[in-house]
């Protein structure tokens, strides 16, 4: 089982593995720890990541980055509207109201969704964990921020699902943060609670988490966020800045060219991490736009006086942060800040200014998410033995659950009104169930709806949920039992329903109890450990004349069994709820059905074996090119001597030829073309390299046996005491086979020595090496064979001894019951014989 953690950002991705001593951020490709989240779609393949990133300014219209801004939102988003405005690539609005990607890809123009190209990004990174683990990669722990709706949460999980992944979790940020810094402390309290402030300022968002931490435990006390405050923002007034001063400096305007745009804001970006670590900073780019060179400067103090708008909205989540935390700033034990923002001096001190101590880094400002992500992975999976260590999550939204019904004393023909009820309020813990009750006589659905939306600018209603078909046995309103789930995604959906129904049963005393039939469930009715209960009826109100239950109401007196009278003393009339299961069915709003999926899965696969083919002929591209120049090379060089002039002209004008080729007709060719063509120049230059291996190989081949059969033969012919007792005739069969080998030896090579260096030779390293072998083969056992042990002689007993054994009474085994004696044994019959074990077990011949 993989254990694996992916911190997702806007800018780029971290992978991290659970190895059994501990966490390892591993490398992509190119030895590095970040991997762009860039897809950059080409005429014959995508190049993703590391390659995408180095393609995307030369192919910027068709370069998809900042992916995670645009996934599970509407097109008429506010927020996406001016994320759009930066983005050098086409988004439109699509038939369903959500965004659309167009890019050229494969000759032709193609749209792709959100959650595509972020399947295409997790299928790079998945591709880089398994290619460091030497393992299939399956299951793992996303990063996603707190922020993050219903919708693009359920988005995440289907372009996991795309990407062949399956997420035991989607983790919050700065949930992974807390959990990266809590599970290796050894000194937290056990009783009075630490509370850590973790700020993360990531490259597009700025969150906020208060945590408070116990031994052995992790408590999300609150969360608060700005989703458009990161270090994109101040590159963004960095590259308004300069924008307008070359406008009016070199009369040249970068928002006509997406291009110059891309290295102004590629020039500002480092102009930011210069004035992070100096008081200021130039700038200066070469040929940006109509072949014109510019170069700027700026201080410190400048940057931040034209970055004050982006400063001055870092303290509002700092400050809502506490008040739904209910501390104040002398609570907090201490301020831990991550994030590549971070790094923004002018940041660390309004933290250090707002919190009155001085903001720490002890962790990876980068790479802590997907840390925290793999250790949460291996939390949950059985694989690892971790640290015990309890995370308690918060949820940041409140949920709400809404339904049609009539009012108490509505008429028939009065239209219904919409109630509702907070199922999951604001901090409550993921994951969560809440089971409500309700009294319908017929197919109903229920809302799944955000309370409140003015600070989301999102729809309020979440997803729509159909309860039924069903029937009532007694033909009144049923009792339906609704379980509502929270998962731990931060997901909501209602996971079941089910109808209560009562049902007498006459137990007659003396009788047993039956047990229930196999087809319905006969059970108390019961609420599960954890779940809150809730009763709502459409029509008619219970008796104390409210519509709605509290939700931690009790269970209806109907689900207790009732006492009834009857004249029958012998018979006891008992209460039992019947439960049945109804179908639920889900539509969400603006999710990808399941048929979707599955073809987003199918073309994920195509676009991955394209990929494959494109990257393999590119292989055996490069092979052929590298070929024609080492064999170039080695023609003028070692293998000179091997090859004669005529065929060395010959090869090396086609090696001309293919080298022509491939640069011209052969540019773009398939790989069989390219393999054929390697095949072709293989025909005419492998009788040289052989010519040339057998030539350097054969001196040692030869010493090899030469030694081979002088050392045989010297050990046969030696008089050392040590071979006296082998017979002479052996050790004239070793000497007899020495000197065959010897003269087969001498005759190859006078016949090899007559030839030159460019013939085909006549005595083959392989062939000195069988018969070095087959010599060894016979002559060993022979040479090795060990002397005979020599024999003990017999000495007959002293006479004492013989006198005190024959005066010996007989033994007595108390086991097999028979008298032994030391006299000699009698002769074995001819047939085993069978002894009775003494505990009576089977006899062992």
């Amino acid at each position: 089982m993989s254990v694996v953690g992916f911190d997702l950002g806007n800018e780029s991705c971290i992978v991290a593995v659970a190895r059994q001593r501990g966490i390892d951020v591993v490398l992509n490709d190119e030895s590095k720890r970040e991997t762009p989240a860039i897809v950059c779609f080409g005429e014959k393949q995508r190049f993703i990541g590391t390659s995408g990133a180095s393609s995307s300014l030369m192919n910027p219209k068709n370069s998809v980055s900042q992916i995670k801004r645009l996934v599970g939102r509407k097109f008429s988003d506010p927020e996406l509207q001016r994320d759009l405005q930066s983005l050098p690539y086409l988004v439109t609005e699509g038939p369903d109201g959500f965004p659309l990607i167009h890019a050229r890809y494969l000759g032709e123009q193609r749209a792709f969704t959100p959650t595509q190209v972020l399947a295409m990004v997790l299928s790079n990174l998945k591709g880089i964990a398994e290619s460091n683990l030497n393992a299939a990669v399956v299951d793992c722990c996303i990063g996603i921020p707190v922020y993050f709706t219903d919708l693009q949460r359920r988005a995440v999980v289907d372009a996991a699902t795309i990407a062949g992944l399956h997420p035991l979790r989607l983790f919050h940020e700065t949930t992974a943060t807390a959990l990266a810094y809590g599970i290796y402390k050894t000194d937290l309290p056990e009783n009075d609670q630490l509370n850590v402030a973790f700020v993360d300022v990531g490259h597009a968002s700025m969150q906020v988490c208060i945590a408070g931490f116990k031994k052995g435990q992790l408590k999300i006390l609150s969360h608060a966020y700005d989703r458009s405050l990161g270090g994109r923002d101040f590159d963004d007034a960095l590259f308004k800045h300069f924008a307008a001063k070359f406008r009016d400096e070199y009369k040249i305007d970068v928002y006509q060219n997406a291009r110059a745009c891309l290295r102004l804001r590629a020039a500002c970006e480092k102009l930011k991490k210069m004035l992070s670590a100096n008081p200021e900073g130039p700038l200066h780019i070469e040929c940006l736009m109509d072949e014109k060179d510019v170069k700027g400067f700026i201080k410190r103090d400048e940057f931040e006086q034209i970055s004050m708008p982006i400063l001055e909205r870092v303290k509002a989540p700092l400050e809502k942060a506490l008040l739904d935390a209910g501390l104040t700033v002398e609570n907090i034990h201490s301020v831990e800040v991550v994030g590549s923002g971070s790094r923004v001096p002018a940041i660390i001190r309004i933290l250090t200014e707002f919190f009155s101590k001085e903001p720490r880094r002890t962790m990876n400002a980068s790479e802590c998410v997907a840390r925290g992500c793999a250790l949460q992975c291996a939390i949950l999976s059985p694989t690892f033995k971790v640290r015990e260590f309890q995370v308690h999550e918060n949820f940041p939204f409140p949920i709400a659950l809404s339904w049609k019904g009539a009012a108490p004393d509505a008429q028939n023909d009065a239209p219904d009104q919409h109630q509702n009820t907070v199922v999951f309020p604001k901090g409550n813990q993921i994951p969560s169930i809440k089971a409500l009750t309700f009294f319908r006589s017929s197919t109903f659905s229920v809302d799944v709806m955000y309370t409140d939306v003015a600070d989301q600018q999102i729809p309020a209603k979440i997803s729509t949920y159909t309860i039924g078909p069903f029937q009532s046995t007694k033909g009144e309103r049923a009792k339906l039992k609704v379980k509502v789930r929270l998962n731990l995604h931060g997901i909501v959906s209602v996971e079941s329903a089910t109808m209560l129904e009562e049902e007498e049963v006459e137990i007659p005393v003396s009788a047993t109890k039956e047990p229930p039939k196999e087809d319905t469930k006969m059970d108390a009715d019961d609420t599960s450990t954890g779940e809150t209960d809730a009763n709502m009826q459409d029509s008619k109100p219970p008796a104390d004349g409210s519509g709605v239950g509290s939700e931690n109401g009790a269970t209806d007196s109907a689900d207790k069994p009732v006492q009834m009278e009857t004249d029958a003393k012998a018979e006891v009339s008992k209460k039992k709820v019947k439960k049945t299961n109804v179908s639920v069915s889900e539509i969400v709003y603006g999710g990808m059905a399941a048929t979707d999926l599955q073809k987003a899965v199918e073309k994920e696969f195509e676009m991955a074996l394209q990929d494959r083919v494109m990257e393999e002929t590119k292989d055996k591209k490069n092979a052929v090119e590298a070929y024609v120049y080492d064999m170039r090379n080695k023609l003028h060089d070692k293998y000179q001597d091997f090859v004669q002039e005529a065929e060395k002209e010959a090869f090396a004008t086609k090696l001309q030829e293919v080298e022509d080729w491939l640069y011209e007709d052969g540019e773009d060719e398939t790989k069989g073309v390219y393999i054929a063509k390697l095949d072709e120049l293989k025909k005419q230059g492998d009788p040289i390299e052989e010519r040339y291996k057998e030539y350097t190989e054969r001196g040692p081949t030869t010493e090899q046996l030469a030694y081979c059969f002088n050392s045989y033969r010297e050990a046969a012919l030696s008089k050392d005491p040590k071979f006296d007792h082998i017979e002479v005739a052996e050790k004239q069969k070793v000497i007899n086979e020495c000197s065959e080998a010897e003269a087969w030896l001498r005759e190859k090579k006078q016949q090899q020595d007559a030839l030159p260096k460019f013939a085909a030779p006549v005595l083959l390293s392989a062939d000195i090496k069988r018969k070095a072998e087959a010599l060894d083969r016979f002559c060993r056992p022979i040479m090795t064979k060990p002397k005979p042990a020599p024999a003990k002689p017999q000495t007959p007993p002293p006479p004492a001894a013989a006198e005190t054994q024959a005066n010996e009474p007989p033994v007595v085994d108390e086991q097999m019951g028979e008298q032994t004696t030391d006299a000699p044994a009698p002769a074995a019959p001819t047939e085993p014989m069978e002894t009775d074990k003494p505990d009576g077990g089977n006899p062992s011949a």
